[in-house]
């Protein structure tokens, strides 16, 4: 039997810190090229189909806020009850430097109010900063790699989880025009894995956007 529990708590994609705050200046090209490639509803259906390991997971990635800045709204869900989301979140996508790209992760208050919104994205005009919570010190730091291509990862234990008796949690991130590669792990104090997928990430390929 699958150890659903594990596998699914390592699916976050992308772990951030910092906190929202409104944009302050342009969009540069690369930074407008990676939330555009970033937004969509995804599956891994296909590893499912290849890999009994893995489950069919919908990703949806909803832009809001936008006179704010770069923020998704994010539900992950098996695919077979998107009603039912697991993970409800809020990314928020800047950039640091010339080269480098941030993620950063935020929990809602009452994520229950918000699900299904993605239909009716106005509706996210009244989530507010106070209906969230930022999650400290997990952000994934981006590069471009090459064009609609980033990649890049968590530092090195610096990202605190409870999960499951862990210490630290590391993610690893690919994104592409149409595929998101996500690989997260947590680990125990020794540096014994304890729960996230153990031969590869999770291999999310574009539905629609």
């Amino acid at each position: 039997m699958k150890k659903i529990l594990l596998l699914l708590a390592g699916i976050s994609l992308f772990m951030g810190c910092k906190s929202a705050q409104n944009a302050t200046s342009k969009n540069s090209a690369a930074l407008n090229e990676l939330v555009s490639i970033m937004q969509g509803h995804y599956s891994s259906e296909k590893q499912s189909l290849e890999d009994k390991d893995y489950y069919n997971i919908s990703l949806r990635m909803t832009p809001i806020w936008k006179e704010k800045g770069n923020y998704l709204f994010v539900e992950q869900a098996i695919f077979d009850k998107q009603d039912k989301p697991y993970r409800v979140r809020v990314y928020k996508v800047s950039q640091r430097n010339d080269t480098e790209f941030i993620s950063e992760i935020y929990t809602l208050k009452n994520e229950k109010d918000w699900i299904g919104k993605w239909a009716i994205p106005e509706a996210y005009d009244k989530l507010t900063d106070a209906d969230m919570e930022l999650k400290q010190g997990c952000e994934v730091v981006l590069k471009r790699v090459a064009k609609n291509k980033f990649t890049g990862s968590t530092g090195d234990k610096t990202c605190p989880s409870e999960l499951r008796g862990a210490s630290f949690a590391n993610s690893k991130v690919t994104v592409t025009k149409n595929e998101i590669l996500s690989w997260d792990q947590g680990f125990d104090k020794d540096g014994k894995q304890v729960w996230g997928a153990t031969k590869a990430g999770y291999h999310f390929i574009k539905m629609k956007n």
